[in-house]
């Protein structure tokens, strides 16, 4: 959305403030031997203690109030009972919400307690490049240009990047125009950021696969040729110079 007022501003960062601290509480929460669907109902606990709405579940009639995914899933894992964590699970955990006409979207892909599959690789790059991509965005540049900055990181560092994944506009509602701000670059694409407008920026890092395919269960999302995916989002505020970075209470660059 177009910032054009403070009081949208003020909506804005209070919505931003709140699924950046539900993530954080979230992640902090996670423990082995716990269901994905007892850590969505502690989130969503969070959310309705600040008087917010699940995004996915205003928006899609999504079955949870977060997508929580975890080891081969890519993205948009249904939360469950029969989902146990266990260690060195890499986990995925993206938190969106509304409250008082504002939305905010975040994601975090984190290990959970001993890297016994050596995950921890995969998780630093998708939060490193995402701190690069947010770092170089500014009003006036191309939306290509990050998109390929994003696949050049993760092509250094020995990954892959899922292309039909992508960040977008957000304020109004989930996704807004830009609608796609995709994780390599399409050279045809000449729109720009615009300064004073609020975008979700989302990083989608694979070992294997670049395209993420629906399963039979109509949500969760598994790359096309396996392997392991790994996402981290956040939503920022764009400006003539440095971003402000909306969802910083989620805490994954601390």
């Amino acid at each position: 959305m177009s910032i054009t007022k403070e009081s949208e501003l003020i909506g804005m960062k209070r919505i931003s403030e709140v699924v950046g601290t539900t993530l954080k509480l979230m992640r902090e929460y996670a423990k082995v031997g716990m269901s994905t669907k007892e850590i969505d109902e502690f989130g969503g606990g969070i959310l309705k203690s600040y008087g917010a709405k699940s995004a996915p579940y205003e928006t899609y009639k999504f079955p949870g109030y977060s997508c929580i995914s975890i080891n081969e899933e890519a993205a948009h894992g249904i939360p469950s009972k029969k989902k146990i964590l266990k260690e060195g699970d890499l986990i995925n955990i993206d938190v969106s919400a509304e409250l008082n006409g504002f939305w905010s979207d975040n994601g975090g892909s984190f290990v959970l307690g001993k890297d016994i599959y050596n995950h921890q690789p995969l998780v630093d790059a998708s939060k490193d490049i995402l701190h690069k991509a947010i770092s170089a965005i500014k009003g006036g540049v191309k939306i290509a240009d990050i998109g390929y900055l994003i696949e050049t990181e993760a092509r250094k560092s020995g990954f892959k990047v899922i292309k039909n994944l992508a960040g977008h506009g957000v304020g109004r509602s989930l996704h807004e125009k830009p609608e796609d701000i995709l994780n390599y670059r399409v050279r045809s694409n000449r729109e720009r950021f615009k300064k004073n407008t609020t975008v979700a920026i989302e990083t989608f890092i694979s070992t294997h696969s670049t395209i993420a395919v629906e399963q039979n269960d109509g949500w969760t999302l598994v790359g096309n040729k396996g392997g392991f995916v790994t996402q981290h989002e956040q939503t920022i505020l764009i400006t003539d110079d440095a971003p402000v970075i909306l969802t910083k209470a989620n805490g994954f660059w601390d």
